[in-house]
C-alpha cells in the first residue's frame, strides 16, 4: 500500500468530518461548545461514546499487548462493567442535580476554593497526558507509513494532525463532536471486523476456523492466578471498576458528553447502553489481537519491538490494499474520536474551572467566546509538544502506559470524589494541596519498592485504588471537627 493512497484515505475521512462540523456548527455559540445545548437523543451520545471509550488505544495497544497479556485486559473490562452502574446510580444524578457544566464545580460548594482547583488540575493533567497518548499512536502510525518516506519532519506530522481537529471542533465543540463519534464508531468497528475476515481469508480458513485457533492458542489466557503477577486477574477485575469510574464518570471529558443529554434519565439509559456493548465489542478487540499473532506466524512475519506497530505491520505489509485502507479509516476515526472530545473537554474545563469565564457577570458572551477561542489553541499548542516529547520516551505497549499515568494522576480525583460523597465531614480547604501531591508520591514510592517491602508483590493497574485511598485517608486527617 503506497504512502499517497494512506495519506489520500486520512484526508477523505477527514473531509467527512468537516462536513459533518459545517452542519452542526451553524447558528453555534458557547452554550454550544459546552453543553452541546442539552438536546442532544440519548441513543446518539451513547453509540458515539463506544468509539470514545475505545479510541486509537484500543484499537492499536490492546491487539498487540495480547502478545504479552493474553485476554487478561477482558477482566478489567468486566470491572468496567460495574464501575458504570455506579456511576449511573451515583455520580449522574449528583451532576444533574447540580446542573453544572464542569464537574469538578461540585468540589467547589462541597470542600471549597483550593480543593475545586485542585481537582481541575488533576484533570488537565491527566486528561493531557492521556490524550497526548492517544493522538501519539495515529501520529506515528502516519510518520511511519507516510511521512517518512517525504522526508516530513515528525513535528510536522504532529502539528498537521492536531491542526485539524482545532478547525473542526473550534467553533461547536461538543455539539460536533456528539454526531462525529457516531461516524467514528461505525467506521472503527467496520474495520476491526473486516480484519478480521481478511486474516481468516489469507489463512485459507472461515471464521469458525479462527476462532478455533484462538481458543486453542496460548494467547486466549484469561485468568492469571498467581497474585505476584501484575495481571493477577482479581487486582484486574477491581482495577476496572475503578478505572471505569475515575476514566469516565470523574472525567470531564466522558461526562459532558452524558450532561449533552436532554435530562438524567436519557443520561442513565445513554450510559447502561454503551455499557453493556463495551463486553463484546472488547473481546472483538483482543479476537482480532490473538488472530494478528497466530496470523504473524503463519505467514512468517517478524513481530515487531513495539508490540502496538503489530497491527498496522500485518494491515499494511501482508493483507494487500483494500485492508490497508480499511485499517487506516478504523484508526483515523478512533484517534478523532477520543482526541477530538480531549480538546474540547481540556478546552472547557480550562476556561469554566481555572478561568472562571462562566461566572455571572464576569464577562460578556462575546468576551468568553474570544477567551474560549484562545484557550482551546493554546491547549492544542499543549498537546503538540508533550506529544512531541512523548515520542521520545514510549517504549512499551500505550495501553500500559496510560493505565500507569492514570494510577497516579486519576488517584486524587477518586479519593477526593469517594470523601466528599460518602461521608458529610467538611475539610481544611487550604491543606488540601499537601493531601493530593504527597498522595501520588507516597504511590509511586511503595510502587517502586513494592517488590522487597511486600514479598515480591508488584502492583498492576490497582495502584489507582491505592493511590484513591491515600488521598481518602489524607482528607480525613485534615477534616474539620464539627461534620456538617
Amino acid at each position: 500500500m503506497t504512502p499517497a493512497l494512506i495519506f489520500f484515505t486520512f484526508l477523505g475521512y477527514t473531509l467527512l468530518l468537516f462536513a459533518v462540523s459545517y452542519f452542526t456548527s451553524r447558528d453555534a455559540d458557547n452554550e454550544s461548545f459546552f453543553t452541546g445545548n442539552r438536546i442532544s437523543p440519548w441513543y446518539v451520545v451513547a453509540y458515539g461514546m463506544i468509539g470514545a471509550s475505545l479510541s486509537g488505544v484500543t484499537f492499536i495497544s490492546v491487539p498487540g499487548a495480547v502478545g504479552k497479556d493474553k485476554f487478561s485486559y477482558l477482566m478489567i473490562v468486566f470491572g468496567y462493567f460495574i464501575g458504570y452502574l455506579l456511576i449511573i446510580k451515583i455520580l449522574l444524578p449528583l451532576y444533574y442535580r447540580l446542573n453544572v457544566t464542569s464537574i469538578y464545580s461540585y468540589f467547589k460548594e462541597r470542600f471549597g476554593f483550593f480543593s475545586y482547583k485542585s481537582a481541575a488540575s488533576y484533570f488537565l493533567l491527566s486528561r493531557l497526558i492521556g490524550a497526548s497518548f492517544r493522538m501519539f499512536l495515529i501520529i506515528n502510525v502516519l510518520q511511519a507509513f507516510v511521512f517518512d518516506s517525504w522526508h516530513i519532519p515528525y513535528w510536522i506530522t504532529i502539528a498537521f494532525f492536531i491542526g485539524l481537529i482545532l478547525l473542526y471542533t473550534f467553533k461547536a465543540g461538543i455539539k460536533t463532536i456528539v454526531w462525529t463519534d457516531t461516524l467514528q464508531t461505525t467506521f472503527m468497528l467496520v474495520s476491526v471486523v473486516l480484519t478480521i475476515y481478511f486474516i481468516a481469508q489469507k489463512m485459507n480458513i472461515d471464521l469458525a476456523g479462527l476462532v478455533e485457533k484462538v481458543t486453542k492458542s496460548e494467547y486466549s489466557q484469561v485468568l492469571f492466578t498467581d497474585w505476584h503477577h501484575p495481571r493477577f486477574f482479581i487486582k484486574q477485575f477491581v482495577a476496572g471498576i475503578f478505572i471505569s469510574i475515575v476514566m469516565t464518570g470523574m472525567d470531564q471529558d466522558m461526562m459532558q458528553k452524558n450532561l449533552t443529554c436532554r435530562n438524567l434519565r436519557d443520561s442513565q439509559k445513554n450510559m447502561f447502553w454503551m455499557s453493556l456493548t463495551l463486553i463484546p465489542i472488547n473481546m472483538v478487540f483482543l479476537f482480532l489481537g490473538a488472530s494478528l499473532y497466530i496470523f504473524a506466524q503463519y505467514s512468517g512475519i517478524s513481530i515487531p519491538a513495539k508490540a502496538d506497530n503489530l497491527f498496522p505491520a500485518v494491515a499494511f505489509g501482508s493483507l494487500g490494499s483494500v485492508a490497508g485502507i480499511t485499517f487506516i479509516i478504523g484508526l483515523v476515526a478512533a484517534a478523532y474520536s477520543s482526541a477530538d472530545s480531549a480538546l474540547t473537554a481540556l478546552t472547557t474545563s480550562f476556561s469554566v474551572d481555572i478561568l472562571n469565564i462562566r461566572d455571572s457577570g464576569k464577562y460578556s458572551p462575546a468576551k468568553q467566546e474570544k477567551i474560549r477561542k484562545t484557550v482551546h489553541i493554546g491547549i492544542a499548542f499543549t498537546l503538540f509538544l508533550i506529544i512531541l516529547l512523548f515520542s521520545y520516551i514510549a517504549k512499551d505497549s500505550v495501553i500500559n502506559g496510560l493505565f500507569r499515568i492514570a494510577g497516579y494522576t486519576y488517584g486524587p480525583l477518586l479519593g477526593m470524589f469517594a470523601f466528599g460523597i460518602f461521608t458529610k465531614h467538611r475539610i481544611n480547604d487550604r491543606l488540601v494541596i499537601p493531601v493530593v501531591v504527597a498522595a501520588p508520591l507516597i504511590s509511586y514510592l511503595l510502587n517502586y519498592y513494592s517488590i522487597s517491602l511486600f514479598n515480591g508483590y508488584r502492583f498492576g493497574f490497582e495502584l489507582l485504588l491505592l493511590n484513591g485511598l491515600l488521598t481518602y485517608t489524607g482528607l480525613y486527617l485534615i477534616r474539620l471537627k464539627s461534620a456538617s
